[in-house]
C-alpha cells in the first residue's frame, strides 16, 4: 500500500485520493463501473438546462443574492447557503455547500470584479446536480465530494467590473497582509473546510494566445506551486492529473486553445498560499473566444472543465490520469489581436507617403451604465502597425488590394469618399499606435483622390 507523509488533514486527504483509494469503500467500487459522461453529453446538456442568466460580465451582486435563495429554495435541502461576510462596501458574500461525502472542496470565483465567466458556470454546475441528484454519476459525486462554492468573492469590483475590491487592493495579492475582508473571508473558510482540493476560476486578458500560430487561450491551466523551487508532492501531483483531466475533456470542444499558466511562484497569491497551506489549487483562466457570442461557449467550457474534474475526484478515476497531459500544454504568450487587418496599403493621415502593412487592433471589455441598465460594449485601439504575421487574432480581416485608412465621416460601405489632403491635426484620426480602431477599407476609383468604401472596421 502506498504511504503517504504529509503534514494537515488536507495533505492527508489529498494524499489518500493520489493512492488510488486503496481503502476505497464499496460506493467507490461500483462506481468505476460508470462511464464518465462525454463532453459532447456535458455541451449538450448545458446547452439544454444552462440558466437564463445575462452574459457574466452583466450579472450583478443582485442577481447573484436572487440566484443563491432560489436554488436553496427549489433544492430540497440539497443545497444550504451561509453569508460569510460582507465586502468593503458592506454586500454580502455567499457561501454555498452541496453534497454529503468526505471529501471538501473549495471552488471560489470573481475575486477580481472583472473576471467572471466561471460565476455563471458554478450556478449553472448547482442547478446541474440538484435536477440530476437521482442519476448514478450525480449520486456518486454528491456521496462522495462536498463542495464549498463561493460564486463571488469582490463584489464591489464585480458592481464596478474592475479587478480590484473598493479598497483598490487586489485580493489575489493579500493573502499575505489579509487586509482585505474579502480575503480574510476565503481564508477562513479554507481554514475551516479544509479541502482536499480548490479550483481558483478566473479570466485572462483577452490578448492571451496559445501556440504557434498564434490561437486564443480559451482556457489556460495551472497546477499552482507552493514554493519557489516548484517542488512536486501530492498536493501538486493530484492538481497536475486534474488539470489532465481537464484537457481531455476541452479538447473535443477548444482544441488547440488551451494552454498551460505560468507555474511561477507568487508569494503573495492565494492560490500559492492555500496550496501552501495544504489545499492543492488549480487555477482556471478563461479568456478570448472569437464571435459574436462568446460568453456562451466560454461558460459551456467551464461547466464542462468543472462537471468533469469533480467526476474524476469522486470516482477516484483522476489518480490514473497521465499528468503529463498538463505537462506538454503550451504555455500562455500574449500574441492575439482582436482584429488584424492584413495586407493592405495603409494611407495612415500623417501626411507620409502609403506603405503595404498590417494594422493590429486589440480590444477590451467595459460595462457601462445605458438607459436600460448595464450594457457590455468593447473598447478598442490601434496596437501596432507593420509586418504581423507573427500574430493571431479573433478576426483577420484581408485588405490584399486595398487601401487603409482612418475613417473620417460617418460614411456607408459603397459610398464614393475623398480624403483629407495634408497632414493630421491633434484631432484628426490616424492609423498609429494608439489611434481609433474604427478604419476604412478602401478601392481606388478612377477618378484621382476618390474611393470606394468596400469595408468599415470599428472597434469603438
Amino acid at each position: 500500500m502506498l504511504r503517504l507523509e504529509l503534514p494537515g488533514a488536507a495533505s492527508l486527504r489529498a494524499g489518500v485520493l493520489l493512492a488510488c483509494a486503496c481503502v476505497a469503500p464499496a460506493c467507490t467500487v461500483a462506481s468505476q463501473e460508470l462511464q464518465p459522461l462525454t463532453p459532447d453529453a456535458l455541451a449538450r446538456t448545458w446547452e439544454a438546462e444552462r440558466l437564463p442568466l445575462p452574459a457574466p460580465p452583466l450579472v450583478t451582486h443582485a442577481i447573484v443574492e436572487a440566484r443563491v435563495a432560489r436554488l436553496v429554495r427549489e433544492s430540497g435541502g440539497l443545497v444550504t447557503s451561509e453569508v460569510l461576510g460582507t465586502s468593503v462596501e458592506g454586500r454580502a458574500i455567499h457561501h454555498l455547500t452541496i453534497g454529503r461525502g468526505a471529501k471538501p472542496v473549495l471552488l471560489w470565483s470573481q475575486m477580481h470584479g472583472d473576471e467572471p465567466t466561471a460565476t455563471s458556470a458554478l450556478f449553472d454546475l448547482c442547478q446541474w446536480l440538484v435536477r440530476h441528484r437521482q442519476e448514478p454519476i450525480v449520486a456518486r459525486l454528491l456521496d462522495s465530494l462536498t463542495l464549498h462554492i463561493v460564486p463571488m468573492l469582490n463584489p464591489d469590483g464585480a458592481e464596478r467590473f474592475q479587478r480590484r475590491n473598493a479598497q483598490f487592493i487586489d485580493i489575489n495579492r493579500d493573502a499575505l497582509h489579509l487586509q482585505t475582508p474579502e480575503g480574510r473571508l476565503l481564508k477562513g473558510l479554507r481554514d475551516r473546510v479544509e479541502p482536499v482540493i480548490g479550483f481558483n476560476l478566473h479570466n485572462q486578458n483577452w490578448r492571451t494566445s496559445v501556440g504557434t500560430p498564434p490561437q486564443p487561450a480559451a482556457v489556460s491551466l495551472l497546477a499552482v506551486a507552493y514554493d519557489e523551487a516548484r517542488s512536486e508532492d501530492p498536493r501538486r501531483q493530484l492538481t497536475k492529473r486534474t488539470c489532465s483531466v481537464i484537457v481531455e475533456a476541452l479538447r473535443p470542444l477548444a482544441s488547440g486553445r488551451i494552454g498551460r499558466y505560468d507555474d511561477e511562484f507568487e508569494v503573495r497569491a492565494f492560490g500559492d498560499n492555500i496550496t501552501k497551506w495544504g489545499t492543492g489549487v488549480v487555477l482556471i483562466e478563461t479568456g478570448p473566444w472569437p464571435g459574436p457570442e462568446p460568453d456562451r461557449t466560454l461558460v459551456q467550457l467551464n461547466f464542462v472543465a468543472l462537471v468533469t474534474a469533480l467526476d474524476a475526484i469522486a470516482s477516484a478515476r483522476v489518480s490514473n490520469v497521465d499528468p503529463s497531459l498538463y505537462e506538454r500544454l503550451p504555455e500562455n504568450q500574449s500574441d492575439l489581436f482582436h482584429t488584424l487587418v492584413m495586407g493592405g496599403t495603409v494611407i495612415p493621415g500623417t501626411g507620409v507617403t502609403p506603405f503595404r502593412a498590417d494594422v493590429g487592433i486589440v480590444g477590451t471589455r467595459v460595462v457601462r451604465q445605458g438607459p436600460g441598465g448595464r450594457v457590455l460594449q468593447w473598447q478598442g485601439s490601434i496596437q501596432d502597425v507593420g509586418d504581423l504575421r507573427v500574430y493571431g487574432a479573433l478576426e483577420t480581416v484581408d485588405a490584399s488590394g486595398l487601401f487603409v485608412s482612418p475613417a473620417y465621416t460617418a460614411a456607408a460601405v459603397g459610398d464614393e469618399v475623398s480624403l483629407p489632403p495634408g497632414n493630421a491635426t491633434a484631432s484628426t484620426p490616424r492609423v498609429v499606435p494608439g489611434g481609433p480602431a474604427r478604419l476604412w477599407l478602401l478601392r481606388g476609383g478612377s477618378v484621382p483622390d476618390r474611393y470606394r468604401l468596400e469595408r468599415i472596421v470599428d472597434l469603438p
